[in-house]
């Protein structure tokens, strides 16, 4: 099971240039989309702090980076 999880939404431009390195580098990754999983938007709440932006990406269950190349996306997590 990958250790790597991606967080994002598909509104988001950033969420998906990530994702797209993450296949160019061979990672093995989980992606969750916080707009449709409930489960997954509970654990970006518990990982990070308002303003909630993504993408993000956990690994070992610590975030080691927010946003992609400085950009992101705020998203109303509730």
């Amino acid at each position: 099971m990958p250790n790597l999880e991606l967080y994002g939404t598909t509104s988001c431009p950033y969420t998906s240039e990530m994702r797209e390195w993450l296949e160019w580098k061979n990672r093995e990754f989980i992606e969750y989309d916080i707009d449709f999983d409930a489960t997954a938007r509970e654990r970006l709440h518990r990982l990070t702090q308002p303003p909630f932006t993504v993408p993000l990406l956990v690994e070992d269950g610590k975030v080691i980076q927010v946003g992609w190349q400085g950009r992101g996306c705020v998203v109303n997590a509730k």
